[in-house]
Order: structure tokens, then C-alpha cells, then sequence
């Protein structure tokens, strides 16, 4: 414990050194509650709109739920899903900053629906909001290179060096240095997220993953901090070199493999997945309305046998075209979401030689706030408007009665619960290479 006692007293003559532990712990502290903050705005939101919902569902009710025609509340009705944040969504808010976590739908084509909302460039969302993803992935390289780049460098600069190497195992001095520093660095980052989790209620087997993959993402910088700084280069040279790798490993090789990815993986976005789906459904009033419900019975044979088509206008043939509409477009939508899903598989390939993306990735996935997590809310929400088209159809094509009674008896939304998650093969792999590279760090202090 003495060593500990005399290297701090000597980390704390370096003004520049503390003001970094401090500047680094006050930053983590801010995304933490910066995330928090954004999670408890996120529930009140949904439990807002929640509210309205219902005073508009109560409206709806008032005026055609006894009206004795399913068509008009079948119509106007919309139903409420919504995606609530985890419990550990306020470290890494991922696509939850642009993808719809609350969605109301009707009984109408559901494609259109689903990406109605998607009227901005996701490209432009990129940099994501201050959390600890941010604060980890891109800040606390910086403050490495700041405390390790002159570790040895500034000794020789002083001539210090040569009296400290003649010392009997003159390593231990390099050792505890980069010890402490690492130390002070995993605590800045493990205190705020500890008292983060302990607010929002997280699981602690998350909160033990998020803080090993921390301790990883903070290893390899520092194992790479100490490769450049026991060149023997100035420290100049040295910081220069590490800003460089910083550079290179978090902003210019990701931007190189999102663009090779976009070309490689050509997705069209869900823009055009609701156009295509209402040209189809728009269209459909030019189609003949005999050739619109034989294809609906190719996929609903259960109602081939109800009364025909009666002059004039009829819900059910309504119902049948939108319905139509988006099975017209089901291979497009498949090949969207396989699109996808490729390219979250490329990056999590990605992720094995760059840890920055590894370590995102990792962290996404433990908060549910990836790509996955958004197609599973996306499985729900089908799920639960298959659920609303059953419990019209009976009334639709039966002509059965409607009342104030059924209309309540309606289907409601059920979320599914978030799951803790694991670590993935693809982040072993990166931890692998942090732990390498760390590993190979302390080996150059003895040589």
C-alpha cells in the first residue's frame, strides 16, 4: 500500500494529470445523467401520449361505436403500441434517438404505416446523443493519451531515466504508474455508472458486462499508450502518434466501413417501402373490386365463402385492398429488414479488429437500443395489428352486429419484456484483442 501512497503524492504534483481524472469523472457523471434524464423523458412521453390515446379512443367510441357498422370505428380506431426503454438504455441510447418508440396503427395496411414517421436522413443522427457510449467509445482515449503518452519519454527528456532503469527491478516504477493511471481512469468511468444503475434499477449482471467491456475498451488504449511510449520517441512524437491511431481507429476506419458497407449493402429506405405500399393501395380503387378479394382469399381462404360483393361501397373490400396492399409488398419488406440485419452482422464483424465499434456495438446491445431490439419492437407491433384485423374480420365480412361492448373486447397492446442479453461471440472476439493488446502494453515496459 506504500507504493500506492508515494505514486500518488507524485501523481498529484501533476496539475495537467489531475485536472484530466476530474475532467473525465465529471464528463462520465454528466452522460450518465444526461442518459437518465433522457430515460425518464422517454417514459413520460409514452405515458402522455398513452393518455391522449385513450381521450381519443373514448371520442371514437362516442360517436360510431354503437353506430352498428364495424367499418367506421374499424376506421378511425387507432391502437396504441409503444417500446419502453430498459433498464440499462441510459448508457447507450442507440437507434432509440431515431427510431419511433411509441406508434399508434389502424386496421389498415400496416407497412405504411410503420415507416410513416421516417422523414428525416438517419445519416444525420449519427453522432448520437452525449451518453456513456459516447463518453467511452470517443473521449477516454483522449484522456490515455494524455496521462501515458509522456510516461517514459518525460523521463529521459529530464535525465532522469538512466538512474531509474539502474534501479533493482526498475520496472515496478513503470508498472505502478500505469497501474494507478488505470485504476483512476476505470473508476472515473465504474463510480457514475454504478450510481446510474442503482437509480434506474439495473440488472447487475448488465451492469457487470458494461463495466467489462469498459475495463477492455480502457486496456487496449492504455496497451497501446504504452507500445508507442516505450519507443523511445519524444513526447511530442508520441502524442502525435497515439493521436493519429485515435483518429484512424475511432473516427476514419469506422467512416470507411459504414460507406463500404452502404455500397456493398444497398438498403432503400422504409420511405420507400410506405410508397410503393400506398401506390398499391391507392391504385386498388382503379382495380376491379372481384379481382381485389380473390387475391385477398388466396391469403384468407377462411372468408372465401361469405356473402359477395353488394353494389356500392363496403368496408370489407376496403380492408381487403389495404390488406392486399401490404402483402403486394412483402418481399420488399423482407429483403429491407435482411438488408439490415446483413449489415448489422458486417459490423459486428467489424467490431472483431476495431474495438471502438466492437465496444458500441456491445454496449447497444446490452441497453436494447440496437437494431435487433427495433426489429423486435417492429415483430410486435405485426404481431398485435394481426390481432386487430382477426377481431374485425368476423364482423366485416359476417355482418355481424357492433357495439359499444365489442368495441372495448378490443385486442391491447402487450410489450414484451426486455431481456438482460449476453456477450456475443463477436464481442469475445474484440475483448480478446483489448486484453492482446494491453497484454503486449506491459510486455514492452520490460524490455
Amino acid at each position: 500500500m506504500k507504493w500506492f501512497i508515494h505514486e500518488w503524492r507524485l501523481f498529484q504534483r501533476s496539475t495537467l494529470s489531475v485536472v484530466a481524472i476530474l475532467l473525465l469523472l465529471a464528463l462520465t457523471t454528466m452522460s450518465v445523467w444526461s442518459g437518465l434524464k433522457e430515460v425518464e423523458r422517454q417514459h413520460q412521453t409514452i405515458e402522455h401520449l398513452a393518455s391522449i390515446h385513450e381521450q381519443d379512443v373514448a371520442a371514437i367510441a362516442d360517436q360510431y361505436a354503437d353506430a352498428g357498422d364495424v367499418g367506421y370505428p374499424a376506421y378511425y380506431t387507432f391502437h396504441n403500441t409503444w417500446d419502453a426503454p430498459s433498464d440499462a438504455a441510459f448508457l447507450a441510447l442507440g437507434l432509440r434517438d431515431a427510431a419511433p418508440y411509441v406508434l399508434r396503427v389502424r386496421a389498415l395496411g400496416l407497412q405504411a404505416q410503420l415507416y410513416e414517421g421516417e422523414v428525416f436522413n438517419p445519416e444525420l443522427a449519427l453522432s448520437g446523443r452525449f451518453d456513456f457510449a459516447f463518453v467511452l467509445i470517443y473521449l477516454v482515449p483522449l484522456f490515455v493519451i494524455a496521462l501515458l503518452h509522456d510516461l517514459i519519454s518525460v523521463e529521459h527528456q529530464s535525465g532522469r531515466l538512466g538512474l531509474l532503469l539502474s534501479l533493482p527491478d526498475g520496472t515496478r516504477i513503470w508498472r505502478r504508474r500505469v497501474a494507478l493511471r488505470y485504476g483512476l481512469l476505470l473508476t472515473c468511468l465504474v463510480v457514475p455508472v454504478l450510481i446510474g444503475a442503482v437509480v434506474a434499477g439495473t440488472a447487475w449482471t448488465t451492469v457487470s458486462m458494461v463495466v467489462f467491456v469498459a475495463a477492455s475498451y480502457l486496456a487496449f488504449w492504455v496497451g497501446l499508450a504504452l507500445l508507442v511510449a516505450t519507443r523511445g520517441w519524444r513526447s511530442v512524437t508520441n502524442a502525435t502518434a497515439l493521436m493519429g491511431a485515435w483518429v484512424m481507429l475511432t473516427l476514419v476506419l469506422p467512416t470507411l466501413a459504414n460507406v463500404a458497407l452502404v455500397r456493398t449493402i444497398p438498403v432503400h429506405q422504409g420511405v420507400d417501402l410506405m410508397l410503393a405500399q400506398r401506390q398499391i393501395v391507392h391504385g386498388a380503387w382503379e382495380v376491379p373490386r372481384e379481382r381485389t378479394m380473390q387475391r385477398f382469399f388466396e391469403s384468407h381462404p377462411e372468408w372465401k365463402d361469405t356473402a359477395p360483393l353488394a353494389k356500392g361501397f363496403q368496408w370489407k373490400w376496403y380492408f381487403a385492398f389495404h390488406q392486399v396492399g401490404d402483402e403486394s409488398v412483402a418481399g420488399q419488406a423482407q429483403q429491407y429488414r435482411e438488408g439490415l440485419l446483413k449489415r448489422q452482422a458486417w459490423t459486428d464483424r467489424i467490431g472483431w479488429f476495431l474495438p471502438g465499434v466492437g465496444a458500441q456495438v456491445a454496449l447497444h446491445q446490452f441497453a436494447n437500443t440496437d437494431l435487433p431490439a427495433q426489429l423486435h419492437y417492429q415483430d410486435q407491433i405485426a404481431n398485435y395489428h394481426k390481432q386487430i384485423r382477426t377481431y374485425y374480420y368476423p364482423y366485416l365480412f359476417n355482418d355481424l352486429e357492433f357495439n359499444s361492448a365489442k368495441f372495448d373486447a378490443r385486442p391491447v397492446f402487450k410489450p414484451d419484456s426486455h431481456d438482460a442479453g449476453s456477450i456475443h461471440m463477436h464481442t469475445w472476439m474484440m475483448l480478446m484483442l483489448c486484453w492482446l493488446i494491453a497484454g503486449l502494453g506491459i510486455r514492452s515496459i520490460y524490455n
